[in-house]
């Protein structure tokens, strides 16, 4: 590699730096694109550069913001078009492990994560949660005021790991969807650590209950707490974990909550195994729904 640095004129530090720009530009790309999907879905015919007036990406000028979008389907098109906007193909950066398993019957077996944006005024922030599927509790969360992975998946794993005291464990699986964050190399360095298996899916038809945790929290709480700035909104997002966890009623935990439902367990006075539903052959064009019964 010396050779190389000395033959092109340019040095290891200048490559390297070179390296870390260009990673920092393609990971913001792959987050941006579960942002994109989810703004045009509760706007569906929101245009491209309104799009980019909204989220600001830190990377991509307006016009580069633009091609990117419509290289990936998101132009409006005022005929009729086939062409989905949710297609997450050559996204999937790891194999779905939902299709690989039949039942869990415990905590710290599945986690399942997802990225959604929250508007204040005319400012976009992002907020993720890492959901333990066993009791549906809210493991680790984070508001942030980028789509850098420092800001989001790195914080909220983090702050998982330390409320479930993991040590180095084998049998946890990460489901999210193909978002840049979830393949970045510091949160794979993490995931590696503790020896967590990382499985992802095409489409949100595939991580449905991480989806259904981030309307629960945005349309139950945040929004008629009416946060005015990023700080409420951290301080009400904190409320809102707690109660989501400790207070609020489940009706697939049989009306209990998630801490209610795992004490229940852990006194031995109620039992569960939670079966996973799955098509274990799944064609090109077909769109598989993962749910747990």
């Amino acid at each position: 590699m010396n050779e190389i640095y000395r033959g092109t004129g340019i040095s290891k530090q200048a490559f390297h730096q070179w390296l870390d720009r260009t990673m920092i530009h393609y990971e913001e790309q792959e987050q941006l694109l579960p942002i994109i999907r989810e703004i045009r879905k509760d706007h569906p015919m929101l245009s491209s550069r309104e799009i980019y007036k909204k989220i600001h990406p830190q990377t991509m000028g307006r016009d580069r913001f633009e091609a990117f979008c419509f290289d990936h389907g998101f132009k409006i098109e005022i005929k009729k078009s086939k062409h989905k906007t949710t297609d997450g193909r050559g996204y999937l950066y790891f194999p779905n492990l939902l299709l690989t398993i039949d039942e869990f019957t415990y905590i710290n077996q599945l986690w399942v994560s997802d990225i959604t944006y929250f508007d204040i005024g005319d400012k976009t922030y992002y907020l993720i949660f890492i959901i333990d599927l066993f009791n549906r509790e809210i493991v680790g969360y984070t508001a942030s005021l980028t789509l850098r992975t420092e800001d989001t998946i790195l914080p909220a794993l983090k702050m998982a790991l330390c409320n479930r005291n993991l040590g180095k464990i084998t049998d946890l699986i990460f489901h999210s969807d193909g978002g840049g964050q979830y393949y970045c190399k510091e949160f794979l360095a993490l995931t590696k650590e503790y020896g967590i298996k990382n499985s992802m899916g095409k489409t949100a038809f595939e991580n449905p209950h991480a989806e259904r945790v981030n309307g629960t929290i945005k349309n139950s709480y945040l929004i008629p707490y009416e946060p005015t700035d990023f700080k409420e909104l951290e301080k009400m997002l904190k409320k809102a974990v707690y109660l989501y966890n400790n207070d609020k009623p489940h009706q697939s935990l049989n009306g209990y909550s998630p801490q209610e439902f795992l004490n229940l367990i852990d006194k031995g006075l109620l039992t569960k195994i939670w079966v996973v539903n799955k098509k274990k052959k799944v064609s090109k064009k077909e769109k598989v729904n993962i749910y747990i019964t």
